[in-house]
Protein backbone atom coordinates (compact mmCIF):
# COMPACT_ATOMS: atom_id res chain seq x y z
CA UNK A 1 0.00 0.00 0.00
CA UNK A 2 1.38 3.40 -0.92
CA UNK A 3 1.65 5.91 1.90
CA UNK A 4 -0.45 8.91 0.97
CA UNK A 5 -2.36 11.65 2.72
CA UNK A 6 -5.65 9.91 1.87
CA UNK A 7 -4.46 6.65 3.41
CA UNK A 8 -3.41 8.43 6.59
CA UNK A 9 -6.68 10.37 6.77
CA UNK A 10 -8.69 7.18 6.24
CA UNK A 11 -7.25 5.65 9.41
CA UNK A 12 -9.28 8.19 11.35
CA UNK A 13 -12.46 7.09 9.58
CA UNK A 14 -12.14 3.33 10.12
CA UNK A 15 -14.68 1.61 12.38
CA UNK A 16 -14.50 1.82 16.15
CA UNK A 17 -14.02 -1.95 16.44
CA UNK A 18 -10.23 -1.81 15.97
CA UNK A 19 -7.85 -0.17 18.39
CA UNK A 20 -5.88 2.71 16.94
CA UNK A 21 -2.61 0.90 17.52
CA UNK A 22 -3.86 -2.05 15.48
CA UNK A 23 -4.91 0.28 12.66
CA UNK A 24 -1.43 1.70 12.64
CA UNK A 25 0.21 -1.72 12.45
CA UNK A 26 -2.19 -2.88 9.73
CA UNK A 27 -1.55 0.04 7.37
CA UNK A 28 2.01 1.14 8.01
CA UNK A 29 5.34 -0.19 9.06
CA UNK A 30 6.71 3.15 10.23
CA UNK A 31 9.17 3.44 13.05
CA UNK A 32 9.22 6.88 14.57
CA UNK A 33 12.72 8.21 15.10
CA UNK A 34 13.03 8.39 18.86
CA UNK A 35 16.81 8.55 18.85
CA UNK A 36 19.54 10.21 16.81
CA UNK A 37 22.41 8.28 15.24
CA UNK A 38 24.85 10.19 17.42
CA UNK A 39 23.04 9.42 20.71
CA UNK A 40 24.62 7.07 23.27
CA UNK A 41 23.69 3.39 23.50
CA UNK A 42 21.42 4.09 26.49
CA UNK A 43 19.22 6.28 24.30
CA UNK A 44 18.78 3.46 21.80
CA UNK A 45 17.84 1.09 24.64
CA UNK A 46 15.31 3.61 25.97
CA UNK A 47 13.82 4.09 22.48
CA UNK A 48 13.41 0.32 22.06
CA UNK A 49 11.73 0.02 25.46
CA UNK A 50 8.99 2.57 24.66
CA UNK A 51 7.65 0.78 21.57
CA UNK A 52 5.07 -1.30 23.49
CA UNK A 53 4.12 1.57 25.77
CA UNK A 54 3.51 3.91 22.84
CA UNK A 55 0.49 1.94 21.58
CA UNK A 56 -0.97 1.91 25.10
CA UNK A 57 -0.44 5.66 25.31
CA UNK A 58 -2.16 6.15 21.92
CA UNK A 59 -5.22 4.28 23.18
CA UNK A 60 -5.33 6.21 26.48
CA UNK A 61 -5.03 9.54 24.68
CA UNK A 62 -7.60 8.63 22.04
CA UNK A 63 -10.10 7.42 24.64
CA UNK A 64 -9.55 10.57 26.70
CA UNK A 65 -10.22 12.87 23.75
CA UNK A 66 -13.32 10.86 22.77
CA UNK A 67 -14.71 11.08 26.29
CA UNK A 68 -13.74 14.65 27.22
CA UNK A 69 -13.56 16.43 23.87
CA UNK A 70 -10.74 18.70 22.66
CA UNK A 71 -7.92 19.24 25.15
CA UNK A 72 -4.37 20.49 25.42
CA UNK A 73 -1.39 18.35 26.35
CA UNK A 74 -1.65 19.14 30.06
CA UNK A 75 -5.38 18.41 30.12
CA UNK A 76 -4.78 15.04 28.47
CA UNK A 77 -1.95 14.26 30.88
CA UNK A 78 -4.08 15.12 33.90
CA UNK A 79 -6.99 12.92 32.81
CA UNK A 80 -4.94 9.91 31.65
CA UNK A 81 -2.30 9.79 34.37
CA UNK A 82 0.43 10.07 31.74
CA UNK A 83 3.32 12.49 32.14
CA UNK A 84 3.08 15.65 30.04
CA UNK A 85 6.27 14.67 28.23
CA UNK A 86 4.78 11.27 27.32
CA UNK A 87 1.67 12.96 25.94
CA UNK A 88 3.72 15.49 23.96
CA UNK A 89 5.75 12.72 22.28
CA UNK A 90 2.68 10.67 21.38
CA UNK A 91 0.64 13.63 20.02
CA UNK A 92 2.97 14.25 17.09
CA UNK A 93 3.13 10.52 16.31
CA UNK A 94 -0.65 10.33 16.42
CA UNK A 95 -0.94 13.42 14.23
CA UNK A 96 1.28 11.82 11.57
CA UNK A 97 -0.94 8.70 11.66
CA UNK A 98 -4.13 10.74 11.35
CA UNK A 99 -5.36 9.67 14.78
CA UNK A 100 -5.59 13.19 16.22
CA UNK A 101 -5.93 16.65 14.76
CA UNK A 102 -5.17 20.17 15.88
CA UNK A 103 -8.29 22.30 16.37
CA UNK A 104 -6.46 25.52 15.53
CA UNK A 105 -7.22 26.82 19.00
CA UNK A 106 -5.06 27.16 22.07
CA UNK A 107 -5.82 26.41 25.71
CA UNK A 108 -3.96 27.34 28.87
CA UNK A 109 -1.37 24.89 30.12
CA UNK A 110 -0.85 24.12 33.81
CA UNK A 111 1.73 26.89 33.88
CA UNK A 112 -0.67 29.40 32.28
CA UNK A 113 0.99 29.39 28.87
CA UNK A 114 -0.84 28.75 25.61
CA UNK A 115 -0.66 25.22 24.24
CA UNK A 116 -2.23 23.65 21.18
CA UNK A 117 -5.65 22.02 21.47
CA UNK A 118 -6.12 18.50 20.07
CA UNK A 119 -9.14 16.45 19.02
CA UNK A 120 -9.93 13.05 17.46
Amino acid sequence: MLLSFNNVANIHNLGQDMEYANKFKEFFDIKFPRVRATDPVESFEAADSIVESASKHWNLISDCLKEHGPLGKDGIAGLTGLDGNQVARRMNEMKVMGMVFLTGKTVKSNSGRNEREWTV
